[in-house]
């Protein structure tokens, strides 16, 4: 995943107060639209990727180059690359915990999960984070959160016995995987609560971004060597789609959005993005879409919801 606020496809940002004008407001819900569209679309686009190039080298390419990216959009904002001593443990604990499980755990997960499945569990990464918050943080726990937990691991549930007994098992650790990257989200996001970067906003996705995918690219080229013939003219396209409008442009309108809407509002997007991964992978990659995908779908959104309200 990319740098990403558990919910984007969750991208970490330092806390933003924007001024909010009315005449703003509908702009940022086109800025909005383009983050969730981006990240909904992307599960799919990774999905077909990962059929014709190996998991490291993929998503460990795609995450460098948007590093590069982005840093030159930083400079372009005038944002400081500047990282102070004192911040350099946290940012490395950070684009771990962030970048670089999420890179290596959930690519490894979509050899055995389809999109659909691998986009319902990344997304109890909120849920997880309300909750762990409340040891970590000592943030109140309440009912809410709670119940959010529980219907959160009831979509679980439901994808199990959608796969029936033998498929779930077969899928074991591609769910493991996958939820182990979801609460190592969750615990990088209370991370940078407790210890806030201090840097600025691009600026640190650029970092975080680097850092934690680099390791994999390196990896994936020395140790996989992907075989760039491999790679088909719509691979080549996803790549360049990857790079641009999921590492780049899907987080710097997210931070547009912010300025120009509630975070509460913002916060909602999230929900967005499962369902529109589910759709579209089920339009473009004629995945399962029957009553348990269904409902495991329901019980995701339903405990973001209930995770936003809480």
């Amino acid at each position: 995943m990319t740098a990403f606020d558990p919910r984007t496809t969750p991208r970490i940002v330092p806390t933003i107060v924007p001024t909010i004008v009315p005449t703003s407001v509908p702009t940022g819900f086109l800025y909005l639209a383009v983050t969730a569209g981006s990240a909904s679309f992307n599960w799919p686009v990774m999905k077909y990727l990962l059929s014709e190039w190996p998991p490291m080298a993929t998503r460990g390419l795609c995450g460098t180059m948007g590093a590069l990216l982005l840093t030159v959009i930083a400079i372009s904002m005038k944002q400081s690359l500047k990282v102070p001593r004192s911040v350099w443990l946290r940012l490395y604990l950070a684009a771990f915990l962030n970048i670089t499980m999420w890179v290596v755990l959930m690519g490894f997960a979509m050899l055995w999960l389809t999109a659909s499945e691998a986009v319902i569990i990344a997304y109890l990464m909120p849920v997880i984070t309300t909750f762990l918050a409340w040891p970590l943080l000592g943030e109140r726990i309440t009912p809410l959160r709670v119940i959010a937990l529980f219907v959160a691991f009831a979509s679980l549930a439901a994808l199990m016995a959608g796969n029936g007994i033998d498929a779930s098992w077969a899928k074991l650790p591609g769910v493991a995987m996958a939820l182990i990257t979801a609460i190592a989200y969750a615990l990088g996001t209370i991370l940078l609560k407790k210890w806030p970067l201090g840097l600025p906003p691009v600026s640190s996705a650029a970092w975080q971004l680097g850092l934690g995918c680099f390791p994999a690219a390196v990896y994936g080229f020395m140790y996989d060597r992907p075989d760039p013939a491999a790679l088909s003219a719509l691979g080549w396209t996803f790549i360049a789609y990857n790079i641009v409008l999921q590492q780049c442009a899907g987080y710097v309108c997210w931070l547009a959005a912010l300025q120009r809407l509630p975070a509460s509002v913002a916060a909602i997007s999230t929900m967005v993005v499962p369902v529109g991964g589910v759709l579209i992978s089920a339009a473009w990659l004629h995945e399962p879409l029957g009553p348990f995908q269904i409902a495991a779908l329901i019980c995701v959104v339903g405990s973001v919801a209930l995770a936003v309200r809480s």
